[in-house]
């Protein structure tokens, strides 16, 4: 039986979007390793990173696959307003409304991922936040924008500690608070990998010596970060808690050099998946770039999944050992990326992404010209 016509139009139409010329597919890949990073140091026991030991170095997810989720934010922010060309007068206002609502859409599914009681910090309320807080460097050229990462880089990591230990954090509200704000993932030492993937994506990501000096200026920055800790640690171990907290490279700690050496390996990240897409390898990466045309669906549908399985097989949706133990992460991780590569390859755009624009252009009205950008920062 020959295939309908429209079956195949609409294929021809997926495949299109998913791999068309206009498509930065480097940063589908980024997103879809972000994706499943986070879902590994969800689902899975990892020892600590030793350098020597190969079994440990699955610990590379933790942390730096949350910072690199929030510094790809800011590459898709830039390259919806404009990509290289930062967006003026009336498509400036236009493209902040745009965001102020899709921020405003995601911390509101966000809360609802929170309410299911599966035991992970959400990132997506500190994802709404940094949505809002991009709005004002809307207009920064790739210059300004990595200057004010590397200001607050080196500035926030120090006001950290005080913010974190002050009294709205505590009690039963105060835990309602840090789930409302996405204070794991806290936002005035966020801002700093949002801005930095402003930065990357005012760029010419096309461009392959822009690719390769991301991957080595970021895998400078990050060897600075971590090695500078790594050396230093005994010392300041000794200098008491302060300086301990903010002198650190430790995943999910906030410090300095957490922020440089994270920081550093999530625009290293972007570079060389910008740079395997150049290959063959491209279509080696099919399923993983599936998984990143379409994050939010694959973010949201791993939380549900996770949430529905453990209220059924363990009757406690926060029992994380439970479901560790299950062995939840290799089908979930299986489920996800097939069904990710069916739904693109069949279907195209991500069916949470495209209600949450079909809402933006109800609301707001569709992007113009002037700051239109690639599919692949649409997603």
């Amino acid at each position: 039986m020959a295939a309908e016509p429209g079956l195949i139009s609409r294929t021809g139409r997926a495949w299109r979007r998913f791999d068309g010329p206009a498509r930065l597919v480097g940063i589908d890949l980024a997103r879809g390793l972000a994706v499943l990073g986070m879902l590994a140091a969800h689902l899975l026991t990892i020892d600590p990173l030793v350098l020597d030991d190969p079994s440990t170095w699955l610990d590379i997810v933790n942390g730096r696959s949350s910072i690199l989720f929030a510094t790809l934010a800011g590459v898709s922010i830039a390259l919806v307003t404009g990509g290289s060309r930062p967006p003026e007068g009336a498509a400036r206002s236009r493209a902040a409304a745009r965001l102020a609502l899709r921020g405003a859409l995601l911390w509101g599914i966000g809360i609802l991922l929170v309410m299911t009681g599966v035991p992970v910090y959400v990132i997506l309320p500190a994802y709404a936040l940094l949505f809002a807080l991009s709005l004002p460097f809307l207009g920064l050229r790739a210059g300004n924008l990595f200057l004010a990462a590397a200001l607050v880089a080196v500035v926030m990591p120090w006001v950290y500690p005080f913010l974190d230990a002050a009294p709205i954090w505590s009690g039963r509200a105060g835990e309602d608070l840090q789930a409302l704000v996405g204070w794991a993932y806290p936002f005035p030492v966020w801002i700093a990998f949002l801005l930095a993937g402003m930065g990357v994506g005012r760029l010419d990501l096309r461009r392959l010596g822009v690719q390769a000096a991301l991957t080595v200026v970021g895998g400078a920055v990050a060897a600075c970060g971590y090695g500078v800790a790594t050396a230093t640690a005994a010392t300041v171990a000794e200098a008491g808690p302060y300086l301990a907290a903010v002198w650190t490279a430790e995943a999910h700690s906030s410090g300095l050099w957490e922020v440089v050496g994270s920081g550093g390996f999530a625009v290293a990240m972007i570079g060389l998946c910008l740079l395997v897409c150049r290959t063959p390898l491209r279509w080696v990466a099919i399923p993983l770039r599936a998984v990143g045309s379409m994050p939010l669906t694959a973010y949201v549908l791993q939380i549900v999944v996770w949430a529905v399985f453990a209220a059924v097989l363990l009757g406690d949706t926060s029992d994380l050992s439970g479901v560790r133990d299950a062995g939840l992460f290799l089908p979930l991780t299986l489920g996800i990326v097939v069904g990710c590569t069916a739904w693109v390859l069949s279907w195209g755009r991500g069916p949470l992404e495209a209600v949450i624009d079909g809402v933006v252009r109800r609301v707001v009205g569709p992007a113009s010209r002037s700051d239109a950008a690639p599919p692949a920062s649409a997603d």
